[in-house]
């Protein structure tokens, strides 16, 4: 009886909440409030499927990014000559509008050189690389790939792009590519959370879990490390059946944002594997509760339900 349970358990957290998309748009200004032309934007959320998303703004300093899921996303800001800048938003997808973001970058600092952009015009990158993201979202990953590479030989300061190279290298399976995408990211920011992540999880995928542990548990081990180093830490210790290092990463990533439902759903999920129900309910329970609009939460009631029956 119980085999039969945890199997339709799973059966129900494998289904995704229907798609739906948001918009979120803002300007960007230098720190005299003079727009900046040609900075770009970008929006990550390891949750969400696409993760990444990229824009650059236009002669007024605008931008606007369309197809986000409904959840967390983390906006970066970077420009030639300028400081990066980032921020968060709880991306809605229904009911009142994602409110406008607004950047003002300082002069020096991250930026790059001057005219990193290699003379590219703002209007032309925000083409190509809404064609490139067009091609990711196609699934024709090699198209993507040399769509992506373009751009950076145009723009190499635009060394961030390495990450949906490397997403795309990762949904062909060729994880050796992935990795050195990863790993050209890394040597243009070393400090950069989304490679290491990447790094630790092409690692998994690929077969090599000590590599994978090794990785992510050095990338926790920094002052800066993010909630989502925590929470993928926690991924690989539980896939490596190490379930109290496991809950203790993902109660880490839960504690550094109370707001998230990925690690709290991660919870419900190791104390369904151990038989504890009163405990996956409450942490189910939780996800709804502090992150409504996740596709966790749609899944979390979903298995609340098949669990109370």
């Amino acid at each position: 009886m119980r085999s039969g349970f945890i199997a339709l358990a799973v059966l129900v957290l494998a289904t995704v909440a229907s798609a739906q998309t948001g918009r979120v748009g803002g300007q960007v200004k230098d720190d005299t409030g003079q727009p900046i032309k040609g900075a770009t934007v970008t929006a990550e959320n390891p949750s969400a499927s696409p993760s990444s998303f990229t824009a650059t703004t236009d002669d007024k300093g605008r931008f606007s990014i369309i197809g986000l899921r409904s959840g967390r996303w983390k906006f970066t800001v970077q420009a030639p000559g300028f400081g990066a800048e980032s921020g968060e938003l709880q991306v809605q997808t229904i009911g009142t509008p994602n409110p406008p973001l607004s950047f003002n970058l300082k002069k020096g600092g991250g930026g790059g050189p001057a005219g990193a952009l290699g003379g590219v015009a703002a209007k032309d990158l925000q083409a190509e690389l809404a064609n490139a993201d067009s091609l990711y979202n196609a699934q024709k990953w090699d198209d993507a790939i040399a769509a992506y590479r373009a751009i950076m030989t145009k723009a190499p300061s635009l060394s961030v792009i390495n990450l949906q190279i490397a997403a795309a290298y990762r949904n062909k399976k060729d994880y050796d590519a992935a990795l050195a995408a990863y790993n050209e990211l890394l040597k243009a920011d070393p400090n950069n959370d989304k490679a290491k992540i990447g790094v630790g999880m092409t690692n998994l995928e690929k077969g090599d879990i000590e590599a994978a542990e090794r990785t992510l548990k050095e990338a926790s081990q920094s002052v800066n490390a993010t909630r989502e180093v925590f929470y993928n830490l926690g991924e690989v210790l539980f896939a490596k059946a190490k379930v109290d290092e496991a809950v203790a990463a993902y109660t880490r990533a839960s504690q550094m944002d109370p707001r998230w439902g990925k690690p709290l759903f991660a919870l419900g999920k190791v104390a369904l594997n151990k038989g504890d129900t009163k405990g996956a309910i409450e942490a189910f329970n939780k996800v709804v509760e502090v992150d409504p609009t996740s596709p966790e939460a749609a899944q979390a009631k979903a298995v609340v339900e098949q669990l109370k029956k």
